[in-house]
């Protein structure tokens, strides 16, 4: 596979790296995605973003087309990880970045993973699960998942069984993006600082 253009954020030399990568619709300038690099950086965390190579194509020619096939996303993954060297690595990502990541964190040996957003099902379909590895996950892990997140709520993920090393942090009244309503008297980003401080806490253990 090609090198893969690297994004970073952050300090140089920073104690730790964290590698983000975007979800099926959108790249690495999703709003969500941005804040929360953008958090990271502000508190000495290195963050580095990369794209899949269909949102490369996207980029290049305007034409909208379906994320790649999942070895080739993997693929990606691996050569991210290989070009960033693994020891002390934690990995994740948004939706489909981040499930992607979980598929090749034990392999890879990396130090930890974060999920922002875990599609834990398609929207709609609760009995269609995407948790089977996460039951004998041994990398670290930490998942910032929306209350009301169509992917995954609350009452869903209760019924799953994870492995001992997850951790789930509820993100108030959120959504798939962890933007919460008006109502709930929250904005998106005290919901995306939430996630700022709940990843930092997460490296630092």
């Amino acid at each position: 596979m090609p090198s893969i253009q690297l994004h970073f954020d952050g300090p140089r030399r920073a104690v730790h790296t964290i590698v983000l990568a975007h979800g099926a619709g959108r790249g690495l300038d999703t709003p969500a995605l941005v804040a929360i690099s953008e958090g990271l950086a502000g508190r000495g965390i290195r963050v580095v973003r990369f794209e899949f190579p269909y949102m490369v194509q996207r980029r290049q020619d305007g034409t909208r087309r379906p994320p790649d096939r999942q070895p080739v996303l993997l693929d990606t993954w691996r050569t991210v990880i290989d070009e960033l060297g693994a020891d002390g690595l934690v990995i994740g990502g948004k939706s489909m970045g981040g499930r992607m990541a979980s598929l090749v964190a034990d392999e890879c040996g990396v130090a930890g993973l974060v999920c922002l957003g875990y599609p834990f099902h398609p929207p709609a379909r609760p009995e269609k699960t995407r948790t089977q590895h996460l039951a004998d996950l041994q990398t670290p892990t930490l998942i910032l998942q929306g209350e009301r997140d169509r992917l995954g709520n609350r009452d869903d993920v209760a019924g799953y069984r994870l492995s001992p090393g997850i951790h789930v942090d509820w993100i108030p009244d959120g959504d798939h993006d962890l933007v919460p309503r008006k109502r709930s008297g929250r904005t998106a980003e005290e919901n995306w600082d939430w996630a700022v401080e709940s990843i930092a806490g997460f490296l630092d253990s």
